[in-house]
C-alpha cells in the first residue's frame, strides 16, 4: 500500500534552517507529483510547495517564496523540503501529499516544526 514517512521536524531559532523529508513507497513514485502541506494549531492545512513529476517544475506559497526549496529523488524515492530563514509564522505540523494515486490522494502522518526562541 501507499506509505509515506516525513522527517527531519523540530525546534529551530528564528532565522535557522531545516530540512525535510518524506520517503515514499508503494506506488510509481516517478509517476506523480508531490506536494507539501503544513497546519498551524486553529488554521486550515495549507499548500506550501508542489513538484511535478519529473521535478522540472515547481511552484510555491506566497509566504515561502525566497526561503523554502521542494526537491525530489525519484532513484530514492524521496521529496524533500529545505526551509531557510524560519519565522515563528512557520510553525507548524508539515505534510507530504501525492498527487491522485489511482483516484485517491495520500498523507503522510506529518512532522512538528516550532520556530521559537
Amino acid at each position: 500500500q501507499v506509505q509515506l514517512v516525513e522527517s527531519g521536524g523540530g525546534l529551530v531559532q528564528p532565522g535557522g534552517s531545516l530540512r525535510l523529508s518524506c520517503a515514499a513507497s508503494g506506488f510509481t513514485f516517478s509517476s506523480y507529483a508531490m506536494s507539501w502541506y503544513r497546519q498551524a494549531p486553529g488554521k486550515e492545512r495549507e499548500l506550501v510547495a508542489r513538484i511535478s513529476s519529473g521535478g522540472g517544475s515547481t511552484s510555491y506559497a506566497d509566504s515561502v517564496k525566497g526561503r523554502f526549496t521542494i526537491s525530489r529523488d525519484n532513484a530514492k524515492n524521496t521529496v524533500s523540503l529545505q526551509m531557510i530563514n524560519l519565522r515563528p509564522a512557520d510553525t507548524a505540523v508539515y505534510y507530504c501529499r501525492t498527487a491522485s494515486v489511482r483516484g485517491n490522494y495520500y498523507w503522510g502522518q506529518g512532522t512538528q516544526v516550532t520556530v521559537s526562541t
